[in-house]
Parts: C-alpha cells; structure tokens; sequence
C-alpha cells in the first residue's frame, strides 16, 4: 500500500483534535459533526465516549468520522448528554486500536474518560515508575499515564486527584475529561496546544479549533486560557488556575499549517496570518517571475498574500483531485510513480514556458519539494523557485506533532545551497524568524522571551524534555561502549 498523496509523507502531522458537549441532548450526535470540522488534525482514528447519567458508552475506529459515526446505529449506542470526541493521528503509541481516545476507565470515584490533544514529555519516566508501583497499562499511549496518576493519587476529591496528576507531567496538552460529576477542560500552563470554549443554548462546548463551533452552529465564547480548568457541572461553570502562572507559548506552528484557515486562535484569523506570512515572504524574498503558484491546499493563502505584495499573477498550476482515497495498491514501481499523479497535477497548459514561483508552507524531508519541482520542469516550466512560508525546520517537536528525528530533517542537515541543490529548484528561501513574527504582529528577539513556541525552527523548547534527555544519554553511552569496545 502507497500513500498517494506524494506529499502526505513529507509535512508535519497534526497532532490531534478533540470536542466535547455538555448539557445538550444528543450530544453525541453534535460531537460527531466536530469531528468532522477537526478531520484534518488527525486521520487515522476517530472516538466519542458519553454518559447518560448511569453508564458510559464508547465507540472508537480506526479511519475517518465519516464512515464510523455517519451511522445511525452507532449515535443510538452513545445516548446521553454529555460526550466528547477525539481524531488522532498517533505521536506517541503505535497505531492501534487499543491506543485510540477517548480513554476509559472505572476508578474508585467511577467511571474517567479523557481526550488529549498533545504530548506528555516525561511519560515513560512516569510510565516506568507506575508500573514498578502496580499500575497495569492497557495502550501504550502517553494519555493513559494520566489516568494512572489520577487513580493513583493520594488526594481525596477527584478534582484534586486531577490537579495532582497535571503537576506532574510535563509537556503539551489540552484535555475534555469526562466523570460522573461533568466535564473538565484544561491546558497546559505554557498553552503550547489550544482549546475553545462556546455555547448552543444552554450547551458548554470545548473545542481544538473555532471552526468546530462553526460547524454545529454554537458561539465562540473565549479560548481556554493556559493552565486553566474549567469545570462544568450541569448549568454551573467554574474555572480554576492551580498552576503558577507563566507566560504563554502557544505553539506557532497552528498559524503556518495546523489550524483550518477559517479558524481564528487566540483572536488571529489563521487565514489573514498565513496571507500576511506570504506577503513578508515576497518582502523578504522576491524574485523575477510569471507566476505564483500554491502546493495545494496548505499553500493557498500564504500564495495569495506573496501574489499581492510581489504584483505576480497567482495561478492554480497544480491541480488536487479531492475524490481519491488515501491508499491505492500498487503492484509495481511503474504504476506507484503513476499513483503519485492521482491526487497532483501539474496544470501543463499554463505553466509551459513559464518562470514559477511555489509557495509551500513547509519543508521536512525534502522528498516533496523535489516532487513538485520535478513535476513543474516535467510540465515545462522554464525557471522553478520554491518560496517556503514558515523558517527552516531544524529541531524536532516533542509537543505532540509527528516530526521526524532530526537527523531526517533536511534543514538539519544541509545548509540553503545545499536544500536548493537537493530538490533541484533554481532558488529557494524560507520566511524569517522574524518576518513570521512580524505576520502574527509580533515581533521577535533574541533578548526576550519568544510570546510562541517555535523550537522546531530555533531549537528553544519552553519544557524541559526528559525522556528525550534520558534516551538521548542511554544512546550516547551505548555509542561510547561500542567504541571502547
């Protein structure tokens, strides 16, 4: 089986999406259409959990909403008022069915179900010191060590219970758990993933993104904030901050590519910000062209934005088809080469001739960017530069996005001649650090500390990183014996 996206492979994938409704009947049936609107954070596996104020009830699959909750038979087995959802796309954990959110389990106060949205730092120290207590894990995601801390905390309320667990973790992560008593909505204290809250009468709606809201018709109320726990019982609403305040650092990343571009995060419409990036790109970056052209669809808008600040036409010479499936079974190396045209095509009739400039959001590997200069000097284009709307990707995330290690990263390992050199474009250039601050109205220096979590551009992680710390010295000293050895 082949991925025929061709450029699937080579981006950073979104980490995951969650949605959760209280106070509404059907819930289910309403956190079935957010995931919908959050299908892009996470297309591997989708789940809902409810109460109808006795039991809970779980549904969770392998694939897309569509096809697993689309189904009336399966909204009728989740009755209740309370729900909440999760798509994935695994970071952490192998994919599995037993590792797919939300996660359930009977403890002493009853039953616990949590969707996350993130990444936990240091949970295999966690996950090691559990089990040499007794705890039994049944996935092997990071999200079940919350539970195991929760159950076994010696506090007594299983809000405290709660907190206890969050001081102990380190990491990114925005939480929807669900008890008997409600439902519980938080961040971590840095708001390095994000979470909104909203209304639908007298429904409490918590989001990954606006655009969920949008999508069942509820009110954007305000963002969660950072290291903040709502707590919602019924009609009451509570909110509580138990940590010690910090200045947020909100991950970046959700402005170039992760959020849907109808999405607004923390009061920026991600889809003027990405305009704006390309508009700085084109500032800090022009060049002698025909046409601008976007990697379909991520680099749409940041396309628009380098097109009207550079005066250069912006055209569609590369068409998407939307109605192929993900996968095609491919039998040999001739028709896998031909499956890579099924999603991407070039436009040859207006590119022919023609000096175009790309506009991607991002370049991990390289492969793709090779891909589609091959495919533009295939369609006859007569110059081919590539203009990338985010800083390079040097350093690996550990806050819940799929990036590869970083020795896989080609701006780890090449400098901007040898990354042009390798997807055979006639030049390549990447926005600044600080034309993307300068996009978000921001600005960015080196004496301050950054308003966002950009380390997988500057390696500046706001948490510490433990399990990487510890496996990275496990490996050093392996390195070393074999060469005493």
């Amino acid at each position: 089986m082949l991925t025929t996206n061709p450029f699937d492979d080579d981006h950073l994938h979104e980490e995951c999406g969650i949605f959760g409704v209280s106070s509404s009947d059907g819930a289910a049936a309403l956190v079935a259409l957010g995931l919908h609107a959050l299908q892009h954070r996470g297309q591997e596996a989708a789940g809902i959990t409810s109460f109808d104020g006795t039991m809970f009830h779980t549904h969770r699959a392998m694939g897309h909403v569509a096809g697993n909750f689309d189904r009336d038979d399966v909204i009728r087995s989740l009755p209740g008022d309370v729900a909440c959802g999760h798509v994935r796309y695994s970071t952490t954990g192998e994919t599995a069915l037993r590792n797919v959110q939300p996660l359930y389990a009977e403890l002493q106060s009853g039953g616990f179900a949590i969707a996350h949205n993130g990444n936990i730092s240091n949970a295999m120290r966690l996950r090691r010191e559990l089990v040499r207590r007794g705890s039994i894990f049944q996935s092997t995601s990071d999200t079940e060590t919350i539970i195991h801390l929760v159950a076994t905390s010696q506090y007594r309320t299983l809000l405290d219970r709660f907190i206890d667990a969050l001081k102990q973790i380190e990491g990114a992560y925005a939480l929807i758990v669900m008890t008997p008593d409600g439902m519980i909505a938080c961040r971590d204290p840095l708001g390095i993933r994000p979470l909104v809250m909203g209304k639908l009468g007298d429904a409490v709606i918590f989001a990954s993104e606006t655009v969920a809201l949008d999508v069942v018709g509820a009110e954007f109320v305000r963002s969660v904030e950072p290291g903040e726990l709502v707590i919602v019982r019924g009609e009451e609403i509570r909110s509580i901050t138990p940590f010690e305040k910090q200045a947020a650092r909100p991950c970046i990343f959700e402005w170039v590519y992760f959020s849907r571009p109808d999405s607004i995060v923390d009061d920026h419409s991600i889809y003027s910000v990405r305009k704006n990036i390309g508009a700085q790109l084109a500032i800090e970056a022009p060049v002698d062209a025909d046409l601008v052209i976007p990697v379909p669809d991520s680099g749409v808008p940041a396309a628009i934005g380098y097109a009207q600040e550079s005066g250069i036409p912006f055209e569609l010479g590369i068409i998407r088809s939307h109605y192929v499936g993900r996968t095609f079974i491919q039998p040999g190396d001739k028709v896998r080469h031909l499956g890579v045209k099924l999603k991407h095509n070039a436009n040859r009739a207006l590119i022919q001739g023609k000096r175009v400039v790309l506009i991607d959001d991002s370049i991990v590997r390289g492969t793709t960017s090779l891909k589609i200069v091959q495919m533009m000097r295939e369609a006859g284009a007569a110059e081919v530069h590539m203009r990338i709307a985010s800083p390079p990707t040097r350093h690996s995330c550990f806050y819940g996005v799929d990036t590869p290690e970083r020795a896989k990263l080609l701006a780890a390992k090449l400098d901007l001649g040898g990354m042009t050199d390798f997807i055979h474009a006639d030049s390549l250039s990447f926005v600044s650090i600080d034309g993307l601050y300068k996009a978000l109205g921001e600005s960015h220096r080196a004496d301050i500390r950054p308003k966002y979590c950009d380390a997988c551009f500057t390696g500046d992680y706001p948490t510490s990183l433990t399990d990487h710390d510890e496996s990275s010295a496990v490996d050093q000293f392996a390195l070393l014996a074999e060469r005493m050895n």
